[in-house]
Parts: C-alpha cells; structure tokens; sequence
C-alpha cells in the first residue's frame, strides 16, 4: 500500500465510489433539511440504529408510535399537531424516518466498497488517513443527531429540538459534505496547473470560512423559525414601519426592530444571516475579479465562473425563501435554499483546489 502523504492517481472505480458518497451525503443533508421545516424530528422517539431500520408494519404498531410521540414530544404535540390524525403522523414519520434510512444506507455503500478495495490494495495511504477523517465525522454526527433530537423530546418548554444543537449537527454535516467533496476531488485530480497563485489562497480560505459560517447561520434561522420575524427584502422591517421611521427624522434600532422580548434573538440571528450573505457576496466577487484577471487554467475560468453563477442562485433563493416565510417557513424554498448552499460550497472548494498546494 502506498503510504505517501501526497495525492496519487486512484483507479476510476474508486473515484466513483467517492463521488456516490458525496452525492449521497449531499441528499442526506436536504432530506434533513425537509425533516427540520416539517417538523418531523421528533416523530421517532427512540433510537435503534439496528431495530430502527423497521417501521411499523400495521395499524397497530402505527398506533403505539404515535402514542409514544404524543407523550414524549408533548410540548410539540399540544401547540402544533393537536388536531393531527395517524395519517398525518406517518407523514412526518416518513421524512424522519427517510433520513435515519438514508443515513444507514450511506453507512453500508461507505463500508462494503471500502473493505473490498482496502483488500486489493487500490487505496493509497493518505487516502485511507482521509477516509478514516470522514468516518470519525459521520460517526460524531450520527452521536449528536440523537442528541439534537433528545433535546425536543421529554420537555415541556420546546416544540422543537434546539436550535444550537440543530446548528452544530448541520455543521457536522457540512464538515463531512466537504471534506468528503475534497478528498474526492485529491483522488480525481492529484495535481493542477494553477497551484502558482499563491495570492489567491488567502482570499479563497477567508471565502470558504465566511460561507462555513453562513450556513450555520442558516441552521439556526431554520431553527428557530427566525425568518418569520420580518419576511421582507430589501428592507429588513416593513415597509411600512420602515416609512415611518424616516418620516419621523430617526433610524433608531429600537424603533426599527421592535419586538417582544423573547423573540429578540430571532432578530439577531436574521440579521445576522442576512449581514454574513453580503460579506460572502463581497469575497466571492473578489475572488472571481483576481481569476479572470490572471492568465489561469480553463478549467478554474470555468469554476469561476460556475461561482459566480451559483452566487447568484443561491443568492436569489434566499430571498425567495424569506420572503415566502408567512405563517410558516416554506418547505420548497427552504430546502432548495439549503441545498443551493451546498452546491455554492462544492464549487467553491473546487475553486480553491485549483491554486491549493500540492
């Protein structure tokens, strides 16, 4: 087995396998996504890694799961699902139930193919350290599902599990999304033309982290329901009160952002969302004005451009999810949105590795 510490050339089969994993964690991540802004997290009140892979198989089962949920997620039960009937039930416990699936899935096309090709010795040594990375990760973010999810269940102040938890769970996701994506990319491409440009690795680093942290903002918009407070763009009040204030000769924040106490933090944390969109807005245009300026590869002209094309999209979906946030947060554009954020960091470490070190 290779032990070198450098990318080397991995057969195709390989490069497969390692693209189906990130497309697969990909998936994993938007169905929790539909799982969070349906309020289905707490549907399934027990966790059995291997018994769990069965769901109920008739009325009766059906029943005591249901049964379980009402008392176990009490709090959730009485102020959003009181009038819910057993169908409704299998609804949300299909989407938790889907995620749990996919997760276990994910875990037997990791394993099998990984101990198949670790036997013929097709995988080099800082491949296996890197894949060794990822398993740790996803096992980190399986232990800490069920914590974010015994965070709603048995408690009489929440109708939903914690917004905090549920942040760093996508976080963990997110972490294992891209370095799977990079290790991906470490084996399909071992070297580049443009690891020269040594001026634009700073940049594309702060880039990366400025988006790392925008997602985790976006998960805990998610969950806290926060797009619900002011569902409004351009402007982050109504119009309305944002005339008034104007007309009043003062932009005081008090005036502008006045609410009920216990939803202050739901301000902060839109505001916030919103503030860290236009920083990741400003760095990524930067970091594509120093691509196209410099005589770079057509394949990072092309990432650059693929950048700043899916910053526009992502940038758009955003607005439609919060502007569609009336009453409730929409499922679609949620999920799309979260999805888009993904999809903005692939091509932005794709980006990046073009001008990494070698």
């Amino acid at each position: 087995m290779n032990t070198s510490t450098t990318p080397t050339p991995v057969s195709k089969s390989v490069q497969v396998w390692l693209l189906a994993g990130v497309l697969m964690v990909f998936l994993q991540v938007v169905i929790g996504g539909v799982t969070r802004l349906s309020d289905s997290g707490l549907s399934i009140t027990e966790w059995k890694p291997i018994q769990g892979a069965i769901p109920p198989l008739n009325e009766a089962e059906w029943t005591v799961a249901f049964d379980k949920y009402k008392v176990a997620a009490k709090k959730q039960f009485e102020a959003l699902h009181a009038d819910m009937t057993l169908g409704e039930f299998k609804f949300i416990f299909f989407w938790e139930y889907f995620h749990r699936l996919w997760a276990r899935l994910i875990a037997v096309v990791f394993l099998v193919p990984f101990l198949w090709f670790l036997l013929k010795k097709q995988l080099p040594g800082w491949l296996v350290k890197g894949l060794g990375i990822v398993v740790g990760l996803a096992m980190l973010e399986a232990v800490f599902g069920w914590i974010m999810v015994k965070s709603g269940l048995n408690n009489d102040n929440r109708t939903w599990v914690s917004a905090y938890k549920l942040a760093i769970h996508l976080s963990i996701g997110t972490a294992v999304f891209g370095y799977l994506f990079w290790t991906w990319k470490r084996a399909s491409q071992p070297g580049t033309s443009d690891s020269h440009f040594v001026s634009l690795r700073k940049l594309g680093w702060w880039t990366a982290v400025a988006l790392c942290i925008q997602i985790v903002f976006g998960g805990l918009m998610a969950g806290m329901r926060a797009g619900l407070i002011h569902p409004h763009f351009p402007v982050f009040v109504e119009w309305e009160r944002f005339q008034q204030v104007l007309t009043a000769g003062s932009v005081g924040t008090e005036q502008m952002l006045d609410y009920e106490p216990q939803q202050s933090i739901k301000a902060v944390v839109q505001l916030l969302h919103r503030g860290m969109a236009w920083v990741v807005t400003l760095l990524t245009v930067l970091l594509f004005i120093k691509i196209i300026k410099r005589e770079t590869s057509a394949q990072l002209k092309m990432g650059g451009n693929m950048l700043m094309g899916m910053l526009v999209v992502q940038f758009l979906l955003g607005v439609m999810t919060i502007i569609n946030c009336i009453g409730r947060v929409p499922i679609t554009w949620g999920a799309i949105h979260q999805a888009g954020a993904l999809v903005l960091l692939a091509v932005l470490l794709h980006v990046k590795y073009q001008f990494s070190k070698s």
